[in-house]
C-alpha cells in the first residue's frame, strides 16, 4: 500500500495546495537600479516644487497645500525669503506697521515644512530699499555686497540645524534681475562669494546652491544665454564657492527627450549646461533644477501670450513624469523642483503662467499631480546596490541632522544622539547592510526588519575608540526575495567606554541574493507530477 500513499501525496502535490507552500523566486523581480548616485546630492526624493506660501494669508491655506504635496510624495519646498521683507532697515529685524518681529511669517512656513516632512530651498535675494541708491529695479543687487553677505548670515543662522539649503541670488544673466547694471558675472561671483563664506561661517552643514540661470538664446550687453553666462562665471573664479549647480529646465513645447542644441530652448538643454561644469572640473557636483515643467494654456490663446509655448494638459502630465526619470538616469542630477504647486490667486486665468501649476487655487489637482503619485510610489522602495541615508526610500523620524563630510558616502552623513530617534528605510532584497561611522561618543541602535528585531542583530554598538571614517555591518540576510522594511532607532543604551550616544548613518548596501532551494524544489514538485499524470495515463491503459 506504500505507493497508494505515493500517489496520494502527488495528487496532493499536483492540486496546487502543496504548491503554494513552495516561494516561486520568478514571480517578482527586483527592480534595476537607475542610476550609480556617486555624485553628493544626487540620491534624495527628486521632488520638489516651487511654494509661494510668504504670500499666502490664510493659515488653513497654507496646511493644505504642504498636506497635499506630502501626500502625493513631493520631498521639497522651494520658497522665497525676501530680504526687503526680513530687513527693512539695516540691522532691524522687525515691523514697525504691525509691531511684529519680521521672522514671524519665516518661522511659521519652516515650522510648518517640519510638521509634513518636507525639507526646504530657501531663496535668498530681492534687496530691501536701504540697500541701493537707485532703486528703479526692485531685483537689482545691493551697492555693498557686505550687506547682503549680513543678511545671508543672519537667516542661515537663525534655521541653523533646521534648514539647510540655500539658492542665492536669482537669474543674473538677464535684465532686470541685475538691474541696469548689464551682463556683469564677475559681479555675481563677487556676491557669490561673500554669500558662501558668510553662510559657511553661520552652519559649515549648509549648502549653498548657486542662482540659477534663465534658459535664453539671447547675446546682448543686458541679457546672455546661461551656457556663456556659466563659462564666464568660472573664468571669474566661482568654482569654490558653491555646492550644488541650480538650473532651470523648462520644456517649452518639445518633449524631453528632444536633444540638446545650443540654438533650441528645451529641457535637455540643462545638458549643455553639464558640459561646461564638467569642462571647468566640476564633474563631481550634483544639479538641482530650480524651474521645471511643460505650460498647458488652452490653444486659444493667441501666440503674443505664449512665451512658454505650450502642450496640452495631457502631455504636460506625461513629460513632467517622463523628465524627471530622465533626469535620474543621468546620475547628476538630485531635486526637480515643478514650476509650480500651487499659487494663492494673484496669478489670473488670461496669463499663460497659470497654467503651470500641479493644484488650482482650489485645491483641485490637475493630471500631472497623479503622475507625481505613480512616481513617488515607485521610489518609496530602494533597488539593490548602494543607497545613501538621503535615499528617498528612507524616512527620518525625530532630530537628525545633515552634515558635509568628506570622505562620507555620497559626501553626507544623518545624525543623532536623541534616543527614540528613528530612521526606516524600505528596499527589495534579500540582505541589508548598515554603512556607519564610529567613534568614542557613539552609543547604540536597535534594528528590526519588518517589524521583528533580527536575532543576530537586534541591537548593534556603533562605539569605536577612535574615529572610523566608514564601517559596514550586515543587519540582515537570508530574506525572502521582495520588499522589506528596516528601522533603525537610537537606544538610551550605550557600551560602558562611550562617551555619547551619537550616532551617524553613511548609507545602505541592498543585495538580491535569491536561495536557489525554491527553484529546485518547483522542479522536483513539477517532475512529480509529471510522473503522477504518465503513471495514471499508464493505469487507464491496463485498464
Amino acid at each position: 500500500m506504500a505507493w497508494v500513499r505515493v500517489i496520494l501525496l502527488l495528487v496532493f502535490l499536483s492540486s496546487g495546495a502543496g504548491m503554494a507552500m513552495v516561494p516561486n523566486p520568478f514571480t517578482t523581480r527586483p527592480p534595476a537600479p537607475l542610476a550609480a548616485y556617486s555624485i553628493p546630492h544626487t540620491d534624495v526624493n527628486p521632488l520638489g516644487a516651487n511654494f509661494f506660501l510668504e504670500r499666502e494669508v490664510e493659515e488653513w491655506k497654507r496646511e493644505l497645500t504642504f498636506k497635499m504635496a506630502r501626500d502625493v510624495g513631493i520631498g521639497w519646498a522651494k520658497v522665497q525669503f525676501s530680504w526687503e521683507s526680513i530687513e527693512p532697515k539695516k540691522g532691524q529685524f522687525f515691523d514697525e506697521k504691525y509691531r511684529q518681529s519680521t521672522w514671524d511669517k519665516y518661522d511659521a512656513i519652516v515650522a510648518l515644512a517640519e510638521k509634513y516632512g518636507l525639507r526646504l530651498i530657501v531663496r535668498l535675494d530681492r534687496p530691501p530699499n536701504w540697500s541701493r541708491k537707485d532703486n528703479q529695479y526692485p531685483t537689482a543687487p545691493p551697492d555693498n555686497f557686505k550687506d547682503y553677505g549680513d543678511f545671508v548670515a543672519a537667516v542661515v543662522s537663525r534655521y541653523r540645524g533646521r534648514v539647510e539649503y540655500y539658492q542665492i541670488w536669482n537669474e543674473p544673466n538677464i535684465w532686470p534681475e541685475w538691474g541696469a547694471r548689464g551682463v556683469r558675472p564677475e559681479e555675481y561671483v563677487a556676491l557669490l562669494k561673500v554669500a558662501y563664506q558668510r553662510a559657511k561661517e553661520a552652519n559649515p552643514n549648509a549648502v549653498i546652491l548657486s542662482a540659477p540661470l534663465a534658459q535664453t538664446l539671447e547675446k546682448s550687453p543686458r541679457d546672455l544665454n546661461e551656457i556663456d553666462y556659466l563659462g564666464a562665471m568660472y573664468q571669474a573664479g566661482a568654482r569654490p564657492y558653491f555646492d550644488i549647480l541650480l538650473a532651470n529646465g523648462y520644456g517649452f513645447d518639445r518633449p524631453p527627450q528632444d536633444p540638446p542644441d545650443p540654438a533650441v530652448l528645451n529641457f535637455s538643454r540643462v545638458m549643455l549646461l553639464r558640459e561646461v561644469m564638467v569642462r571647468n572640473g566640476d564633474a563631481t557636483k550634483a544639479v538641482w533644477l530650480n524651474e521645471f515643467g511643460w505650460n498647458a494654456s488652452p490653444p486659444t490663446f493667441p501666440p503674443e501670450k505664449l512665451f512658454w509655448r505650450r502642450v496640452t494638459e495631457e502631455e504636460q502630465a506625461r513629460y513632467t513624469y517622463q523628465g524627471i526619470q530622465m533626469a535620474r538616469s543621468w546620475g547628476w542630477v538630485g531635486v526637480v523642483n515643478i514650476w509650480y504647486f500651487r499659487q494663492v490667486g494673484d496669478i489670473t486665468a488670461d496669463s499663460s503662467d497659470y497654467y503651470f501649476r500641479l493644484v488650482d487655487t482650489d485645491f483641485t489637482p490637475r493630471f500631472a499631480y497623479y503622475r507625481i503619485a505613480e512616481l513617488a510610489q515607485q521610489l518609496r522602495v530602494a533597488p539593490p546596490g548602494l543607497q545613501q541615508e538621503t535615499s528617498p526610500a528612507a524616512k527620518k523620524d525625530g532630530l537628525w541632522a545633515l552634515q558635509l563630510v568628506k570622505g562620507a558616502s555620497g559626501g553626507t552623513v544623518l545624525v543623532s544622539a536623541s534616543p527614540g530617534d528613528s530612521l526606516t528605510f524600505t528596499f527589495y532584497g534579500t540582505e541589508v547592510a548598515l554603512l556607519y561611522q564610529g567613534d568614542a561618543d557613539a552609543g547604540m541602535l536597535e534594528v528590526t526588519v519588518d517589524g521583528s528585531t533580527q536575532e543576530k542583530r537586534g541591537v548593534i554598538d556603533l562605539y569605536r575608540p577612535s574615529a572610523s571614517p566608514q564601517s559596514r555591518v550586515t543587519l540582515a540576510q537570508g530574506l525572502s526575495p521582495g520588499v522589506h522594511t528596516l528601522k533603525l532607532t537610537v537606544t538610551a543604551q550605550r557600551n560602558p567606554a562611550s562617551l555619547g550616544r551619537r550616532a551617524i548613518i553613511d548609507g545602505f548596501e541592498v543585495a538580491y541574493r535569491p536561495s536557489w532551494r525554491p527553484f529546485y524544489d518547483l522542479v522536483v514538485l513539477n517532475g512529480l507530477s509529471l510522473l503522477l499524470l504518465i503513471a495514471s495515463f499508464r493505469w487507464k491503459r491496463a485498464r
